[in-house]
């Protein structure tokens, strides 16, 4: 049977939720699909070609319109989409992170945030730069994210405040949350604080 292009990214897409990004090889990746590694290079030139197409796929979707009109709204439901397919594969947010900054996949994700962020009344250039912090969030807080998972899952994780910095020895509030829970908490604060900023840069913008 001739191996098509999207036999080969189902098989690396497969390794990937298996065994992770480290161990997504060519040379096991032929041998999954009982070819010899050279077969693969006539679909993927390299192996970054195939991360950037694995990339693509993982993304598929998360560019769609939002279901808002309000631009708030509209950011925070990009935002959670490209987490939540981020999430859905292993080693997704490290994979993914990687192609943005090879240049190797799609930027139509980054382009949603940008038109959320035109439509919120920033300027084209404001708006591509906000387009890159909040891309630069997601996929920041989504790689510690997995990263944790990891390494709870072997044991290995033996600190759960947010950072070395903080200290739990004072007495319990109501952001115990923010230290210690579920890591959704700490990606819609700081997803809020992005909004906000937004926010007020409009104001001081029509303040001014």
């Amino acid at each position: 049977m001739q191996l098509r292009r999207g036999d080969v990214l189902d098989g690396a897409m497969a390794i990937l939720d298996e065994y992770g990004l480290g161990d997504l090889t060519m040379r096991k990746l032929a041998g999954s699909l009982g070819v010899q590694p050279g077969a693969l290079y006539w679909h993927f030139p390299n192996k970054q070609t195939l991360l950037g197409a694995m990339a693509d796929r993982i993304l598929e979707g998360v560019d769609a319109p939002p279901t808002t009109d309000s631009w708030d709204e509209a950011l925070a439901e990009l935002a959670h989409r490209f987490r939540a397919a981020l999430l859905a594969h292993r080693d997704g947010a490290e994979l993914v992170a990687s192609s943005y900054a090879s240049r190797l996949t799609t930027s139509r994700a980054r382009d949603s945030f940008v038109a959320a962020a035109q439509h919120a009344g920033l300027s084209r250039a404001h708006a591509e730069l906000a387009g890159y912090a909040l891309l630069h969030y997601v996929l920041g807080h989504t790689v510690d994210e997995q990263s944790r998972i990891q390494l709870a899952e072997i044991g290995a994780l033996t600190r759960s405040p947010v950072s070395p910095d903080v200290t739990t020895e004072t007495p319990g509030t109501s952001d115990d949350d923010l230290l210690d829970g579920d890591p959704a908490v700490r990606f819609d604060f700081g997803l809020d604080l992005f909004v906000d900023g937004i926010r007020r840069r409009l104001t001081e913008h029509v303040t001014h």
